[in-house]
């Protein structure tokens, strides 16, 4: 998509602090951090929302959650927690529309969010 925030981050055209990349996803730095580690893991493909995922979009999705996990051992996450979520639409709070999944940790996570 030529509007989108996120592929012109995946595509070069707008700087980030990338943290981890391969084929499948992209991860980087969120510009308003909500924890002490605050990552973004969005899949190269452009998919809009959770709505828009097919079947064909599985392994990706599940790639996100591989890679979040990867992240959050190398960070030391692992022992003490961390949360990972994916919002869909603007209700939730999604306000870049290309799924993303955010990694949270490095502090005390209360439920509900909000």
């Amino acid at each position: 998509m030529s509007n989108c925030l996120f592929c012109k981050i995946r595509d070069g055209q707008i700087p980030a602090k990338v943290i981890y990349q391969d084929e499948t996803c992209l991860a980087f730095e969120d510009i308003n951090p909500q924890a002490p580690t605050h990552v973004l893991f969005i899949p190269r493909k452009h998919i809009p929302t959770v709505n828009d995922l097919t079947a064909e979009d599985e392994a990706t999705v599940g790639h996100l959650f591989t890679a979040a996990a990867k992240v959050a051992r190398e960070r030391a996450h692992d022992e003490n927690g961390y949360r990972v979520v994916m919002n869909t639409n603007a209700h939730a709070g999604q306000t870049v529309f290309h799924i993303h999944l955010h990694l949270l940790a490095g502090r005390h996570l209360t439920w509900p969010p909000g």
